[in-house]
């Protein structure tokens, strides 16, 4: 490993690597582990995938079929153990990142859009609002075109919000 950076071995560049699963809220693929994991000058490419492998490979993490990456019971005990282990700037990085990553995957959770086609031809668009308590606001609309379809569903992950806030302003407003 390089040497500029706090992580010296591969046991802290293994412990980093169990920091970081231990704090990402639903498993994750290869690329975030890696993106997440590179907040340190002295990490490689080469030793991170050596050492992402090892950790499988002794039961620390899992990997799916779909290739995502969980923490096990295992790596969430040698985790809590070690951690201290790691430079105070190093976890302070990490858990900034991760808290911005975990907003993301909050998000993607929590905001659905999707269309399909009908058998006339049309499409229907499905859009799911959630938060915490459960399901803030499910809609089924129909449009003509494709095109239409994945703009709706576009612009309603981008700002799922403003829909529901103008839904129910226009529905709680007063006839005149």
């Amino acid at each position: 490993m390089p040497g500029k950076g706090f992580v010296q071995d591969e046991l802290d560049l293994k412990v980093l690597i169990l920091y970081i699963a231990a704090r990402v809220i639903e498993p994750v693929p290869f690329d975030t582990i890696l993106d997440l994991t590179l907040c340190d000058d002295a990490i490689d490419y080469f030793d991170f995938s050596e050492c992402l492998r090892d950790l499988v490979d002794t039961g620390h993490l899992t990997l799916s079929e779909e290739g995502l990456y969980a923490i096990t019971e295992k790596g969430l005990r040698n985790s809590k153990i070690c951690e201290s282990s790691l430079a105070y700037s190093v976890r302070l990085r990490c858990d900034k990142n991760l808290e911005a990553w975990n907003r993301k995957l909050r998000r993607k959770n929590q905001v659905k859009a999707a269309y399909e086609k009908r058998s006339n031809g049309t499409f229907t668009v499905k859009l799911n609002l959630q938060d915490d308590m459960g399901e803030l606001l499910g809609l089924q609309l129909m449009v003509p075109r494709e095109d239409m379809a994945k703009a709706v569903a576009t612009r309603f992950q981008k700002t799922p919000e403003r829909l529901y806030s103008t839904l129910l302003s226009m529905l709680l407003q007063d006839e005149e």
